[in-house]
């Protein structure tokens, strides 16, 4: 049966009008034992001429061969223990290498043992003991040399001579991400790139060669490498590098005039650690907005969220949706995916089919203002973890209908929240807003508003509530990320609304880590705030944009400044003037500390429940200036804001 098989393993099959052997696993394996097998005898008698200086002496020629019948054997034996045999010949490296070394050490001490406990034997008292030493050397020099071979050949002798086989492109980054790149592009003949050089801020990597690459010093040369060499793309090669350390490249980058700039994917993202070629994708404004990976504490927020029924309000909009994404991977019980919007229910849960760890996730459709529909959710489900996302939050359409921002907003919370303590759940957070620090428009002051309910409510049961408030996040649905991106593809103009205008800026995930870090430590009545890192002028990120899509601000897209919209703040907050902020045990999440603690604005809603049934903008916004004293909406109605 053996034979049979090798037979088909290697019988021709016709390919392009010619007939080869097929490549198989076991065709491989078969190949290299055969080699080995010759290799490894070869090295026997290279060790017997070595050792008598070139003329094996009559009496030990007769002791070759039954010195390879035992050494051979042993040695191949032992090179299918370390799995010498599943190696691939194209990409033989360090790892295999050191796969063939044990091997070979094993078996030099293997047969060092045997020669020692059958000394008294005739042939192993004959047998000179610096055949072994020899031998080792020998094997391993010319098995090694057989494995790697094929990459000489195929890499040195008759690889890619040269950029004329790919776009020349510099690299940022000589660390292990752009070895691994180069070390591809320059084996891959099929590569859309080709290794000019490395550029990295390493002084003692300056002059040095990677796979026969020079690394020609720090990214201030950028421009004149770029001008030097003909340079037409940018790779930034530097998976741990901050944002920061990103712009002042992209700087470089930009003013050499580059328009092709590719990155590789955050540490977290890369499988292993190890890049490749697949991996390259375009640079994006997230890649310069977003921050460095949040470490969060995964034992406590496993303890908080670990086999608990969780509950998500605002489950298809953009922190909503990740929460689930996040929350399903902590093993809970079952997830509650509440949304009024049936079509972002659907596609979540078709996304996130099968990835619960043994938990179901139930969409459920209802809106939080039915207390009712509330209710009978709480009744079936009961949520032991509620995190509420839902709300309104589109700033300039709130300033038009603030009888819907109060109703979603404070009224659509109050019912989540006292339901959440009518029915015993043991936390509820809600995701608040930077908006709600010293409002100027109605949708930050009706998040300020829902702060005040959940810490009143702290004190009415067992749930411990808190808010999480943090600025933007990049990439969420209607921020100006988009807005931008599809105004640059429609050739422009990209409008800004002020020339000074800033904003906090976090990506998804993070702020959705740190959210799930923020409930799990909470005690009750916490308002947590979130470190969001430097603002960002709106202007910038837009004219960084336009770079990004290889034009020129101004020249090839214009930038129009169109003036602020009602409710807009020029610049945003995360602290009201009465709050002092502590540290927390996460050095990205502070506790603000509200010296006006006994608001009791749950019985103030009388007088608003009957305003938003014939709403009136002017009186909506009175109303709301006695529930947030810091509210102060006439900075701001302008540009025919209803009222």
């Amino acid at each position: 049966m053996l034979w049979i098989e090798i037979f088909l393993e290697f019988s021709p099959v016709k390919v392009g009008g010619m007939y080869k052997i097929k490549k198989t696993p076991f065709t491989r394996l078969l190949f290299f034992f055969f080699w080995d097998v010759v290799l490894l005898s070869l090295s026997v008698y290279v060790a017997f001429v070595l050792r008598f200086g070139g003329q094996i002496p009559f009496t030990y020629q007769a002791m070759l061969l039954p010195t390879v019948l035992l050494f051979v054997p042993v040695q191949l034996l032992l090179f299918g223990v370390f799995r010498v045999y599943r190696s691939s010949w194209s990409y033989f490296g360090m790892y295999e290498m050191w796969s063939i070394v044990k091997a070979m050490v094993a078996s030099f001490f293997g047969l060092a043992g045997i020669s020692l406990l059958l000394r008294d034997f005739e042939f192993f008292y004959s047998l000179p003991r610096s055949i072994l030493f020899i031998d080792f050397f020998c094997a391993l020099f010319l098995v090694s040399g057989l494995r790697i071979s094929k990459r000489f050949y195929l890499h040195i002798l008759t690889g890619p001579s040269g950029p004329s086989l790919g776009k020349p492109i510099l690299v940022v980054g000589a660390g292990n991400a752009g070895e691994q790149i180069v070390r591809d592009m320059k084996r891959n003949s099929d590569s859309t790139y080709w290794p000019m050089g490395f550029v990295d801020d390493d002084p003692q990597k300056k002059n040095m060669n990677i796979h026969g690459v020079k690394v020609y010093g720090g990214c201030e040369i950028l421009p004149d490498v770029i001008a030097r060499f003909g340079v037409e793309a940018v790779l930034l090669a530097m998976p741990s590098a901050s944002p920061k350390e990103v712009r002042v490249i992209l700087e470089y980058v930009h003013s050499a005039g580059i328009a092709e700039i590719k990155t590789i994917p955050g540490l977290n993202e890369i499988l292993e650690g190890k890049v490749s070629l697949t991996d390259l994708k375009e640079i994006r404004i997230e890649d310069i907005l977003g921050r460095k990976q949040a470490v969060v504490d995964q034992t406590l927020i496993n303890a908080s969220l670990r086999g608990k029924r969780v509950m998500v309000t605002g489950a298809g909009g953009s922190i909503g949706s990740e929460l689930l994404r996040q929350v399903i991977h902590f093993g809970p019980e079952r997830v509650i995916a509440l949304d009024i919007d049936e079509t972002e229910l659907f596609d979540m849960e078709q996304e996130l089919k099968g990835q619960a760890e043994g938990g179901l996730v139930c969409p459920v459709v209802a809106d939080v203002r039915d207390r009712d529909k509330m209710h009978w959710v709480y009744a079936n489900h009961r949520p032991h973890v509620v995190f509420h996302a839902a709300a309104y939050k589109h700033v300039p359409i709130m300033e038009e209908y603030p009888e819907e921002a109060i109703k979603a907003n404070i009224f659509g919370t109050r019912v989540v929240a006292e339901l959440a303590v009518e029915f015993g759940a043991e936390r509820f957070v809600m995701v608040s807003t930077d908006k709600a620090v010293r409002p100027t428009n109605v949708m930050g002051a009706t998040k300020r508003v829902a702060e005040k309910i959940v810490k009143e409510l702290n004190e009415k049961g067992v749930t411990r509530f808190a808010s999480v408030r943090f600025g933007n996040v990049v990439g969420s649905r209607g921020s100006v990320i988009p807005i931008f991106q599809k105004q640059i593809r429609a050739g422009g103009p990209v409008t800004v609304t002020h020339a000074e205008m800033t904003r906090y800026f976090m990506s998804i995930p993070e702020s959705v880590l740190l959210i799930l870090q923020a409930g799990a430590m909470a005690t009750g009545g916490e308002v947590y705030v979130l470190e969001m890192g430097d603002p960002v002028k709106i202007i910038d990120m837009a004219k960084e944009m336009i770079r990004l899509h290889g034009l020129e601000p101004d020249v090839d897209i214009p930038i129009v400044i169109s003036g602020i919209r009602a409710g807009e703040k020029m610049y945003e907050e995360l602290l009201t003037s009465r709050e002092d902020v502590e540290n927390t045990s996460h050095p990205k999440i502070y506790k603000a500390q509200d010296s006006n603690r006994s608001d009791h604005v749950l019985d103030k809603f009388g007088e608003l429940e009957k305003q938003v049934l014939n709403p009136d903008p002017v009186v909506l916004r009175s109303s709301l200036q006695g529930l947030v004293l810091s509210y102060r909406p006439e900075l701001i109605v302008q540009n025919g804001t209803k009222g």
